[in-house]
């Protein structure tokens, strides 16, 4: 009986692997370097941005806090900490307001970094937090990204 089980159980791994196709382009070191699992995937913490408690309307304090939002995302991007950040466009019945993904691991280290945003401390934006598996590429991304835009905003 076991050497059925095992002879089914090789026959299987075999079907299995004969039904992949090898990636030619596959780089290991850059598969490293950016913490890819054999996938190519990896955990960040994806972060929705809703409207907060605090509604201060418009004015300079106000504008203060979004201009030391913006500013704040782009001292995250740069660190290598935010590796996608938008807002949404259009008004919503959830009251979202935008998206993080924060390359970090742990909802802790995601808790600290958004602490350091002005208008998620002063409670314009609050943050929902979610463990998130995405492609482990998405680094790299922001590289390309800042050779297609013509405003500084970071």
């Amino acid at each position: 009986m076991k050497s059925i089980l095992v002879i089914f159980s090789l026959a299987l791994f075999a079907v299995s692997v004969a039904g992949q196709e090898v990636n030619k382009l596959y780089d290991p070191i850059l598969a490293k370097t950016l913490g890819a699992d054999d996938y190519g995937m990896k955990s960040y913490i994806f972060v929705l941005l809703k409207s907060g408690s605090n509604n201060l309307g418009k004015g300079s304090v106000r504008d203060s806090l979004i201009a030391g939002h913006l500013k704040n995302i782009g001292r995250l991007a740069d660190s290598g900490k935010l590796v996608i950040a938008g807002p949404m466009l259009e008004v919503n019945p959830m009251s979202y307001r935008g998206i993080f993904v924060l390359n970090v691991t742990t909802l802790e280290e995601a808790k600290t970094l958004l602490q350091t945003d002005p208008a998620i401390k002063e409670k314009i934006f609050e943050a929902e937090l979610y463990k998130w598996y995405g492609p482990a590429a998405l680094p790299v991304y922001l590289i390309t990204q800042d050779k297609i835009h013509t405003h500084k905003y970071r």
